[in-house]
C-alpha cells in the first residue's frame, strides 16, 4: 500500500520529517517498507531557470537555426543556439542551463553540455513543453509570462509537486489502515504518545446540499444480508474530462494513473477515506436500481471487456433490464462512465466482506474496491463519502446534485463491546503500564472508554476495527501504542527442562534427514495442491478420495496430493530437463484423503533414486543405480532408528513393477521398488526410478523405547563359504531364513556375493555363492565347532532346497 506524505498530512499537521514519521509508522505495526521521492515532472526542473531572449539573428551556416542571446538574471548574458520557428526577441523563456539533466518520453536521461553547433557556441537550451515534461506539444519553445523576471526558478513558475511516498507492507488484519484517513488515525495515536498534541482534520462536507430534484433514481436492495447498507446520489450536467493537475499529482504519487474527472474522484476518496465508490452513467440504467444475485449461467461482460459466468451466489447491482456492475468487484462495460456522459448515479456501499471475498475469487479479480471490501470497511462512513465525492465531482466535473441521498440500511453494523482487565494487561505485557496511559491510549484510537472499575475497563471498538474484538487484541493495541521498544528486559533468565522422548517426531526425522544427506540425497519440499487427474495413475488411488479446492488457482492445483509420487516425478523431470539426471532426493510430506468418515492425512517419507551412482571419473566407469543399492539405503534407516523385527512381503501398491514391503507386525514400514514404466512415460521420464514410500507413523511406533548396549566381544570371527547350485526358483531369502533356524546363536551375518546363471550349469539351476560369519561372545570358536555348524546348514539346505555344492 502507497501513502503519500503531502496527502497524509491534509490529515495532520506535523513538521516530521518522513525519517521520522516512517519510523514512528513502522513500530505502530504499518511497517514501512521503502520511502520514495515523487516529483510530478521528472527532475523537478531542477537548472530550469527563466530566461530574456535579448537578440535574436539567423544562423549564418543553417536556414531552420537561429543564435540568440539570453539574459538569465545574473548579469551575463549566454548564447543559445535554438530550431524554434517561433523564437523571438523580448521573449521570456524556459533555459536549461549547462549541467542539467532532461528527461525524454521513455524517460531516459541526457545532460545539457557546452557545445558547437554549426560552429556557434550554444551555452544552454531554449526548451518546448515536451522536452521539459509539462505537456507533449513540440510545435515551438514555450513562451512564458512577461512579467517574470529572468533567472526564477521554473520549478516556483510551474508549482512542481514534490512528495515523498510511504510503502507500507500492510498486515491482512489491518483492514481499518487501508487509506490515508486510516494511517493517519495510528500516526496522530503515535505522535501523542510521544507527547506531540494533534488534531484529526477530516474533510468538510457541510457545503452538500440539493441543487434540484429532478433525476431520481430509486433502489430496492432485494439482498439485504449481503448488502446492509446502500446510499446513492444522482449528479447531472457534469463535463467528463481530464482531471485538474492536483488531482492528477494525487493519484500518480501513489501510483494510479488518471483516467477522467469522474473515475478520478472516485479513486481519490477510495484511497482518501478507504471507502469504494462506483459511478454509473445515469442515462444507461434502466428504471430502479436492483441489489440482487441473478440466475446462475447469467452471462456478463466487465469493464475489462471479458464476459464472465455469473454464480447464483455473486451480488449484482442491476436495473430493470439486467446487470450492471458486479457488487463490490468490478463495473459493467456498457454502464460505465465515458466522455459522452452527462449526468451519474453515484453509489457508495457496504458489502458483505464473505461475499466479496467469494466472488472475487471465483471469477478470479482482484481490484482496489474489492481488496477493502473483502477485508471490512467502515460501515459508518458510507454516506459521509458519497457526499464528499459528490462535492469533488462538482468541484473538478461541474454540475448539480439532481436528488436526495437514497439510503437503505437494513441492519446496523454495531460497534463490539469488551472488557479489558487491568492485571490481564499486566500479565501479557510483562510490565505494568499506568492506567491513565492505557486510557488515553484508548480513546487517541477512537475505542470508547463505557466503565471504569478497579478490575478494569468496558469498552466499545469502532466497527471498522473488525481485528479488535477479543481481550487479547485489545491489550495487543494497548502495547503497539505504547511501544514495543519500551518494555523492559528482565534481568533473571529462566529455562525449562524438557525431557523429550527418544523417538519424538522432529528428532527422528532429524536423525534419518541427516543420515541421507550423509548418504548423497537431497531434501525437496514439494506443493502438496496438484493435479486431480494423477490419480487415474494408479488403482488403488480413488478420484472419491481426492481432497478438492473450492477456488482452485489453477487446475495444476486443484486437489491435495493422495500420494507424494507425483510430485516427486515432477521434480526429476524439471531436473532431467536440465541435463541433471543423477539424482537421489527425499521428502517428509503429508498425503490428504477424503472419506465417509470424514477427512485424513498421514505424513510420509519419501526417497527417490534415479541415474548413475557416481560421476564419471577415468578411475571409476559410470555404473547405474540398481534396485540393491536403493533397498541398502532402505534397510539402513531401520538400523539406524533400532528398527530390527521386521519381515518382507510382496508389495501391494500398483505403481511399482516389482518391490517389496518391509512390515513389522501387522503395520507396513515402507513400500519400495522400481516405478512401473507407464507412469514414467506420462510424466516423460525414460530412465529407471526408485522409489520408497515409508508410512511414518508407523516407523515412529516401531522404534524401540529402550537403547540396549552390548560390550564387544573381544573374541575373533570366522568366515566360512559355500557355493550352492540350486533351482531356478529358490531366492535367497529361503536360504536366509534357513541358516537362520539351523544355527541362532553363533551365526551372525549371512551375506550373498556372486549369483552365476548360465554357461556350464545344469538347465533350471543357478549358482549362489555365500559367505557366514560365526562368533562366540565368551571364546573362541574351535574348528570342530565350526565345521559341525557348517556340516549342519550344508545338510539342511540340501533336505530343504534340493541344493548341492557345487
Amino acid at each position: 500500500m502507497k501513502i503519500s506524505y503531502n496527502w497524509l498530512k491534509q490529515f495532520i499537521k506535523t513538521d516530521w520529517n518522513s525519517e521520522q514519521t516512517s519510523a514512528l509508522l513502522t513500530d505502530l505495526g504499518l511497517e514501512v517498507e521503502v520511502v520514495e521521492k515523487y516529483q510530478s515532472v521528472k527532475g523537478g526542473l531542477e537548472g530550469i531557470v527563466v530566461g530574456h531572449v535579448l537578440t535574436c539573428e539567423k544562423h549564418p551556416d543553417a536556414d531552420k537555426l537561429k543564435v540568440t542571446t539570453v539574459d538569465l538574471g545574473n548579469g551575463t548574458p549566454i548564447q543559445v543556439v535554438c530550431g524554434a520557428s517561433n523564437v523571438a526577441a523580448g521573449q521570456k523563456v524556459p533555459v536549461a542551463t549547462i549541467g542539467t539533466v532532461l528527461y525524454d518520453k521513455e524517460g531516459n536521461s541526457f545532460t545539457i553540455k557546452k557545445g558547437k553547433i554549426r560552429g556557434q557556441e550554444s551555452h544552454g537550451m531554449i526548451c518546448a513543453e515536451d522536452e521539459l515534461g509539462l505537456g507533449e506539444s513540440h510545435d515551438g519553445i514555450m513562451v512564458l509570462d512577461n512579467d517574470l523576471a529572468p533567472g526564477t526558478p521554473a520549478a516556483k513558475v510551474f508549482k512542481i509537486e514534490n512528495d515523498e511516498v510511504f510503502e507500507i507492507g500492510l498486515t491482512p488484519n489491518r483492514a481499518d489502515a487501508m487509506s490515508h484517513l486510516g494511517t493517519a488515525r495510528d500516526l496522530r495515536a503515535g505522535l501523542l504518545q510521544n507527547g506531540v498534541s494533534v488534531e484529526l482534520i477530516t474533510p468538510s462536507v457541510s457545503n452538500f446540499r440539493v441543487d434540484m430534484r429532478t433525476l431520481k433514481i430509486d433502489v430496492n436492495v432485494e439482498a439485504p444480508l449481503l448488502a446492509p447498507r446502500y446510499c446513492g446520489v444522482t449528479i447531472s450536467g457534469v463535463a467528463v474530462k481530464p482531471s485538474p493537475a492536483w488531482l492528477q499529482d494525487r493519484l500518480k504519487a501513489i501510483g494510479i494513473n488518471p483516467k477522467n474527472n469522474i473515475v478520478d474522484v472516485t479513486n481519490y476518496v477510495l484511497h482518501d477515506l478507504g471507502q469504494p465508490l462506483h459511478a454509473f452513467d445515469a442515462a444507461k440504467i434502466n428504471g430502479k436500481i436492483h441489489v440482487k444475485t441473478v440466475e446462475a449461467g447469467t452471462k456478463f461482460v466487465t469493464l475489462d471487456e471479458v464476459e464472465r459466468t455469473l454464480h447464483e451466489e455473486d451480488l449484482m447491482i442491476c436495473d430493470d433490464k439486467g446487470p450492471l456492475c458486479i457488487a463490490g468487484v468490478l463495473g459493467g462495460q456498457n454502464s460505465g462512465v465515458s466522455t459522452n456522459t452527462t449526468s451519474i448515479f453515484l453509489e457508495s456501499a457496504y458489502f458483505n466482506p464473505v461475499s466479496i471475498r467469494k466472488t472475487a475469487k471465483r471469477h478470479q479479480l482482484s481490484t482496489d474496491a474489492s481488496f477493502r471490501f473483502e477485508r471490512g470497511i467502515d460501515p459508518s462512513i458510507t454516506a459521509y463519502a458519497l457526499k464528499r465525492a459528490a462535492l469533488l465531482i462538482q468541484e473538478v466535473a461541474g454540475g448539480q446534485i439532481t436528488s436526495e441521498i437514497v439510503e437503505i440500511y437494513t441492519k446496523k453494523v454495531e460497534d463490539f463491546s469488551v472488557f479489558v482487565n487491568f492485571d490481564k494487561v499486566t500479565k501479557i505485557i510483562g510490565q505494568q503500564i499506568p492506567k491513565d496511559t492505557i486510557k488515553k491510549i484508548l480513546a487517541s484510537l477512537d475505542i470508547k472508554i463505557n466503565s471504569v472499575s478497579d478490575a478494569g475497563l468496558g469498552l466499545t471498538i469502532p466497527a471498522y476495527r473488525v481485528d479488535v474484538q477479543r481481550e487479547i487484541d485489545v491489550i495487543e493495541e494497548i502495547l503497539r501504542v505504547y511501544g514495543y521498544n519500551k518494555i523492559d528486559f528482565s534481568n533473571k533468565l529462566n529455562a525449562t527442562v524438557f525431557n523429550a522422548p527418544r523417538n519424538e517426531d522432529y528428532k527422528v526425522q532429524n536423525i534419518v534427514a541427516n543420515q541421507l544427506n550423509s548418504q548423497g540425497f537431497h531434501e525437496m519440499m514439494a506443493n502438496s495442491l496438484t493435479t486431480a487427474s494423477y490419480v487415474q495413475l494408479s488403482e488403488i488411488l480413488k478420484e472419491e478420495h481426492n481432497v478438492s479446492m473450492l477456488n482452485p488457482l489453477s487446475n495444476d492445483l486443484a486437489t491435495m496430493r493422495q500420494s507424494l509420487l507425483f510430485s516427486g516425478l515432477e521434480a526429476i523431470v524439471y531436473n532431467i530437463n536440465r541435463k541433471n539426471a543423477d539424482l537421489r532426493l527425499f521428502e517428509f510430506g503429508k498425503s490428504y484423503h477424503k472419506f465417509l468418515s470424514g477427512y485424513e492425512e498421514h505424513k510420509h517419507l519419501t526417497l527417490f533414486l534415479t541415474g548413475n551412482r557416481n560421476q564419471e571419473n577415468w578411475t571409476n566407469p559410470q555404473k547405474p543405480s540398481d534396485f540393491f543399492l536403493f533397498k541398502g539405503y532402505v534397510e539402513g534407516i531401520f538400523t539406524r532408528l533400532g528398527i530390527q523385527k521386521t519381515q518382507n512381503n510382496p508389495v501391494k501398491s500398483d505403481v511399482f513393477s516389482e518391490g517389496i514391503a518391509i512390515v513389522s507386525g501387522h503395520n507396513v514400514l515402507v513400500e519400495f521398488g522400481v516405478v512401473k514404466k507407464s507412469i514414467l512415460k506420462h510424466f516423460g521420464i525414460k530412465q529407471e526410478v526408485f522409489f520408497a514410500d515409508f508410512n511414518w507413523e508407523n516407523v515412529l511406533k516401531s522404534i524401540p523405547n529402550k537403547i540396549k548396549y552390548s560390550e564387544i566381544t573381544k573374541y575373533p570371527e570366522v568366515r566360512r563359504d559355500l557355493a550352492l547350485l540350486i533351482d531356478q526358483n529358490v531366492n535367497y531369502d529361503s536360504i536366509y531364513a534357513i541358516a537362520r533356524q539351523t544355527e541362532k546363536s553363533l551365526l551372525k551375518n549371512i551375506n550373498l556375493f556372486d549369483v552365476y546363471e548360465g554357461k556350464n550349469l545344469p538347465e533350471g539351476k543357478k549358482s549362489y555363492a555365500l559367505s557366514f560369519i560365526l562368533q562366540d561372545d565368551s571364546k573362541t570358536l574351535t574348528d570342530a565347532q565350526i565345521d559341525k555348524i557348517m556340516s549342519k546348514l550344508q545338510k539342511n539346505f540340501e533336505t530343504e532346497l534340493g541344493a548341492s555344492l557345487r
